[in-house]
């Protein structure tokens, strides 16, 4: 299997945890592409229309992607119940909220990467960043006894997530506001799949 990724993107982070968590790393070639939504690279398209990061490209069998479909494939392969079915909604819905967060957030940095000055729209900027706040408030307020849990694909996402506000936000912080949430999200990046998935 090879998998398409570009620089330090949060959803591609998710899909290298998801690596390391079912043991499935050395099974899997990386792949540097250019994921820019102006340019993107001609392997990355062939792979997926979107033109977006990542991409798993099978031996046999279609490309997957994205993020979410490709960490479920990874889970089901290895067998290690990421997506366990006990709790299937609430692990597919918090990996979504999480989803969300990264979504609006690099939407944030796109404004202001590839938007001309003169056309940049602060309260458009605002909105996206409200969006990541209202998520904030539903993981601490909703799904702190389910992040405590056993390990679950929701849990991957939502560190990659916070992980990404404070590599691409900083001048944002959250912490304060969401105490508890700041607390497992310590304890969690310090697991070893997020270590070494660590963006520089």
């Amino acid at each position: 299997m090879k998998l398409l990724k570009a620089g330090p993107s949060p959803f591609v982070r998710k899909v290298l945890v998801t690596l390391h968590e079912t043991g499935l790393m050395d099974q899997v070639e990386m792949v540097q592409v250019t994921a820019s939504p102006l340019d993107p690279d001609s392997k990355l398209t062939s792979a997926n229309p979107v033109g977006k990061v990542p991409a798993l490209v099978r031996d046999e069998g279609p490309t997957l992607y994205d993020s979410r479909v490709i960490c479920r494939y990874l889970d089901h392969v290895a067998g290690t119940k990421l997506y366990p079915q006990a709790r299937i909604w609430d692990t597919l819905t918090l990996e979504a909220t999480a989803d969300g967060i990264l979504e609006a957030a690099v939407l944030m940095v796109y404004e202001g990467r590839f938007r001309p000055e003169n056309l940049r729209y602060d309260p458009w900027i605002e909105g996206q960043w409200a969006k990541v706040t209202r998520a904030l408030a539903a993981l601490e307020g909703r799904w702190m006894s389910h992040l405590n849990g056993p390990l679950d694909a929701g849990q991957i996402a939502c560190a990659c997530a916070l992980g990404y506000l404070d590599f691409r936000h900083a001048d944002r912080p959250w912490r304060a506001a969401h105490p508890a949430l700041a607390e497992w999200e310590a304890g969690f990046k310090a697991r070893d799949s997020m270590i070494a998935t660590r963006p520089e």
